[in-house]
C-alpha cells in the first residue's frame, strides 16, 4: 500500500486536481476549504497525500449538540446545555484513489483529532452530516443515526445527520 501523510492543508497547496465525483465536494475542497482555514477560522481541512498529490480531505470544525439530540444511551448523567463535539463537516477522497483506504484512513485522523480535543478542551463526540450515499462508511465505524429535523436543500437529499460518542472511539477512557 503506498504511504499517506495526513496534515493540515497548506496556503500553498494545489487543490485543482483533486476530483472526488462529487461537485459540491470540490467546489468547496477548491474555492472554500481556504478561505474558512486561513481567513474566517471557521474550519480546518486536513489533507491525505501520496506520492505528493492531495488525494483526499476532511474538514473538521468545533460545534455543539443539545443533549436531547443525541441517541439516547449516550445522553445519561450528561448535562442539560449545549456540549462540545467536533464536526466532521466535509469527507473527499478522489476518485483515481478509491477504495485504497485514504477515507479511512481521514476519518482515523478526525476521531483521534476528537479524542485530543476531548482531552484538553472538552468533546461528547463526532458529528458528521452524512451524503446519503455515505451513510454506511459512517455506520460501520460506530456513527448512529440522530433524529434531528433539518432544513430541506431544493432538489437534493438532505443529509443524514450521524453521531459517535467520544467514549465508542478506539482509545478512548470513557
Amino acid at each position: 500500500m503506498t504511504p499517506v501523510e495526513i496534515r493540515p492543508l497548506e496556503p500553498g497547496d494545489d487543490r485543482s486536481g483533486l476530483v472526488s465525483g462529487d461537485p459540491d465536494l470540490d467546489r468547496f475542497f477548491r474555492k472554500y476549504a481556504g478561505q474558512n482555514q486561513f481567513h474566517h477560522h471557521v474550519g480546518t481541512t486536513y489533507v491525505a497525500v501520496v506520492g505528493g498529490v492531495l488525494a483526499g480531505f476532511a474538514t473538521v470544525s468545533g460545534a455543539s449538540i443539545h443533549v436531547d439530540e443525541m441517541p439516547e444511551k449516550t445522553r445519561r448523567r450528561l448535562p442539560r446545555y449545549p456540549l462540545p463535539v467536533l464536526r466532521l463537516a466535509r469527507l473527499g477522497v478522489d476518485q483515481r484513489v478509491r477504495r485504497q483506504g485514504i477515507g479511512r484512513q481521514l476519518l482515523r485522523a478526525v476521531l483521534l483529532l476528537a479524542r485530543e480535543m476531548a482531552d484538553r478542551v472538552g468533546c461528547v463526540g463526532v458529528l458528521v452530516d452524512a451524503k446519503p450515499q455515505a451513510v454506511e462508511f459512517y455506520r460501520q465505524y460506530g456513527f448512529a443515526r440522530l433524529e434531528v429535523v433539518e432544513g430541506l436543500l431544493g432538489d437534493r437529499p438532505p443529509p443524514v445527520p450521524m453521531f459517535l460518542p467520544i467514549g465508542s472511539i478506539p482509545g478512548s477512557a470513557q
